[in-house]
């Protein structure tokens, strides 16, 4: 297996297991990153969809089709987060966690872009 097709299988399974967390372990993912349900459930629903299962379907999605073009959306997806980190970061206040996330979500989105576009 050549090395960018690992890189790549690499990000998507990252994906994944990133995803398994929201999806599977939603009050640890609320915990972390500081999030209160309020009572409905719908907050828990919310990181179990779209911190968790929106990731896992889309790192297998990009598995299955292994194409450039699918893991160029790995790229899109964790840019995405970037994008809502770094706004966060300017229009809400800085805390490390928070750069930590914003930083770890550009690197995702720069490799999974600049190798498969």
């Amino acid at each position: 297996m050549e090395f960018l097709t690992l890189i790549n299988w690499a990000l998507a399974l990252l994906t994944i297991g990133f995803g398994l967390f929201g999806w599977l372990m939603p009050d640890y993912t609320m915990r972390t990153v500081d999030l209160r349900d309020g009572g409905s459930t719908m907050g828990k629903s919310e990181v179990r969809a779209a911190s968790g299962a929106l990731f896992v379907m889309a790192g297998l999605g990009a598995l299955l089709l292994s194409t450039p073009a699918s893991f160029a959306m790995i790229g899109f997806i964790w840019g995405g987060g970037a994008l809502g980190r770094i706004t966060s970061l300017l229009l809400d206040g800085t805390t490390r966690l928070k750069w930590i996330f914003f930083a770890s979500e550009l690197a995702v989105a720069v490799i999974a872009l600049s190798i498969n576009l």
